[in-house]
This record gives structure tokens, C-alpha cells and sequence, in this order.
């Protein structure tokens, strides 16, 4: 099996492109078999609402050493190391969208990424599948965990619960390692999805355009997120290929890492070729 290159550093640049000139914290994940290879595939690491390069922790090397590909792990402006969102700014129902449309086609232009494979957590999953449905030609295919494609009153539950823990403190003290602003994250987020704004929010008209090979991941115990999220996914996007994990929560790649990989390996193995395929995704 192909090794992951972990000594690699973070690295920063700026979105010249946007008007607003954020600047981008990543990590390139590089691998053997890869760094021999000529148009070898990427992975673009999308993460979580509380996420960033340092919350993905070695999952995203784990993914890349068992695939033979290379990656890109960034953290969007208002996370990680990236530039922080600024004091008074609200994140609107559109948040996701622009992410999609504008921050992540800047990045992947100014570091030279083709046809990545995308995968993403959460509201990454969401801004992986808005990128993949605007850009059909652009991308190679997508893996999303747990998906937010409408919005659920267990959801909402979730993320009130989720905000008295960190105005109790002890969150914020376990954000504040993988957060230059704790604060900038949090409150970024989480206003967003508690705005009235976004009571009636939803992507599945714009993903309606999506073509490239699909996989969906979700745990049947999801705090966030119902079933339903999959079922609207597969009822707009027949192509689709899920795989749904008892036990499992909204942290997929930490509860179930194994099969979350090895069901991604079957997915980009069908697609592409490269990569021998292990088992197959259920549904």
C-alpha cells in the first residue's frame, strides 16, 4: 500500500481572484504511488461547520495512503488558520452557496487542481455536491457524509444543544486548538442555521444538474440529520450509491473510518480503474 507523506506542512495563499482577497490555510497530502504517476486524481478535503485542516486530524491521510491519490485539505475563510470572519459579519442561507460557487473554483484554479474527486462532511458534503452541480464537467466524482441537502427540526435541536455547550465553555475549549478564532467558527455557523432565514432552505433544485459518480455515507444515528437527507438525494439523483452505517453518528469518519474508506475505494475504483476494489457500498 501506497504511504502517505504526513511531513508535508501547512501552507497559505491568497484568493487574488475574490474581491475580498481571503487568505486560504491547506495541506497537500502527497503519495507514492501519486507522486509517479502523470494526471493522477486529487482528493479535496471539504469539512465539517466546526471543521478544519487540523479537526480532519490523519483521516485525510489515512483516505490517500489506502487510494494511491493525492490530496488537498483547506479550511474555508472564518476557520482554521484561514482569514477569520470578520467582527459583525453574518453568514446568510447563501453561505454554502458561495463557498461553492466562488471561494473553492478561486482555490482549485490557484493551485492548478483538474477534475478532483471531492469529499465532504457535513456542511462540506453540501458545498461538494452544490460545486459538483454547477461545474458538472469540473469534477470527477463526490463522496459526501452526512449531507444537508433541506433543513430538519433535528438539525435545529442539534445545533441548539450544540451552542449551550459552548456558551458553557467546554466546547470552545476543545475548538480552540483546531480554530485560530473559535468564535469566528462557531458563531458563524451556527447563526447561520439558527436564522430564520434558513427555516426554508434547500439545494435539491440546484443539484437537479449533478453527473458525475456519487456516493453518500450516513449514520443511522446522526444527531443532524435524518434518512430523509439520502432518500431526497437518491430520489433527485437515481445514479446515486449510498451506504447507510448503524451505530453511527454525525462524525462518520471517526466512527466508522474502515468503512468509510473502503466503501470511497470502490466508488473512485469504478469510476477510474486505478484502484482495486475491496467491497461495495450497500444500497
Amino acid at each position: 500500500m501506497p504511504q502517505a507523506d504526513s511531513s508535508l506542512g501547512t501552507e497559505f495563499i491568497t484568493l487574488q481572484a475574490l474581491p475580498e482577497s481571503p487568505c486560504i490555510e491547506f495541506r497537500r497530502v502527497r503519495t507514492q504511488r501519486a507522486a509517479d504517476a502523470t494526471e493522477t486524481p486529487c482528493i479535496v478535503f471539504l469539512h465539517e461547520g466546526l471543521g478544519s485542516v487540523a479537526a480532519w486530524r490523519d483521516f485525510p491521510d489515512q483516505l490517500c495512503a489506502a487510494s494511491g491519490l493525492d490530496g488537498l485539505v483547506y479550511s474555508r475563510p472564518g476557520y482554521g488558520r484561514s482569514t477569520p470572519r470578520a467582527p459583525g459579519e453574518h453568514w446568510d442561507a447563501r453561505y454554502l452557496h458561495r463557498q461553492a460557487l466562488e471561494v473553492l473554483p478561486a482555490l482549485l484554479a490557484a493551485l492548478g487542481i483538474h477534475r478532483p474527486w471531492l469529499f465532504g462532511h457535513s456542511d462540506g458534503a453540501t458545498i461538494a455536491l452544490l460545486h459538483a452541480a454547477a461545474f458538472p464537467e469540473a469534477v470527477a466524482g463526490c463522496v459526501v457524509l452526512a449531507p444537508h441537502v433541506f433543513v430538519e427540526q433535528k438539525a435545529l435541536h442539534g445545533i441548539r444543544r450544540i451552542r449551550q455547550a459552548y456558551e458553557a465553555g467546554l466546547l470552545r475549549e476543545r475548538l480552540q486548538p483546531v480554530q485560530g478564532d473559535a468564535d469566528s467558527a462557531f458563531y458563524g455557523w451556527c447563526d447561520a442555521w439558527l436564522d430564520a432565514g434558513f427555516r426554508h432552505w434547500t439545494i435539491e433544485a440546484d443539484i437537479a444538474t449533478l453527473r458525475c459518480p456519487l456516493l453518500v455515507v450516513q449514520g443511522e444515528d446522526d444527531a443532524y440529520g435524518t434518512l430523509e437527507q439520502v432518500d431526497r438525494i437518491v430520489r433527485i439523483l437515481p445514479h446515486t450509491r449510498t451506504l447507510v452505517l448503524p451505530n453511527c453518528g454525525h462524525m462518520l469518519q471517526r466512527d466508522a473510518p474502515e468503512e468509510v474508506i473502503r466503501a470511497t475505494l470502490n466508488v473512485v475504483a469504478t469510476h477510474t480503474g486505478r484502484i482495486p476494489a475491496t467491497s461495495s457500498p450497500q444500497g
